[in-house]
């Protein structure tokens, strides 16, 4: 890891669940990033001014309810009016196979889904991360 990356992990809309989310927060943490959990029932607003906030480096989305379509864009659409579209944001969760292309279109770098590994999900993004770094 190039440095400390610091990472929002967010639980959007109105679903109830957040042990995966938690799970995901804990093993990056384990893996030497800095990590901040936003807590349950975010609105889009409330997580992009928590990357705002803590300047974080990724966003980490967590969706099991069906809203990705709606919500994922909201994200990208208020990271952008923010100036934050540099943000790496990545999508976690139970996302059908057809929407993972629309979303990677939209702007996420990548969607995991439930068969993921844990040291996948660290190893991948500590990979993204530090090759952004020597982009810029």
């Amino acid at each position: 890891m190039e440095r400390t990356y610091r990472v929002v992990v967010a639980k959007p809309g109105l679903d109830g669940h957040d042990r995966g989310a938690k799970v995901i927060a804990r093993t990056l943490r384990d893996a030497g990033f800095e990590v901040v959990y936003t807590g349950l029932h975010q609105t889009p607003e409330q997580i992009v001014q928590a990357v705002i906030q803590e300047d974080a480096d990724a966003l980490g989305l967590s969706l099991l309810s069906g809203a990705h379509r709606v919500l994922v864009p909201r994200v990208i659409d208020l990271l952008k009016a923010q100036g934050r579209g540099d943000v790496l944001l990545v999508v976690g969760g139970i996302i059908p196979d057809d929407d993972i292309a629309a979303l990677e279109a939209a702007g996420v770098a990548r969607v995991f889904t439930p068969g993921a590994s844990l040291a996948e999900i660290g190893t991948w993004l500590e990979s993204a991360l530090d090759a952004r770094a020597h982009q810029h």
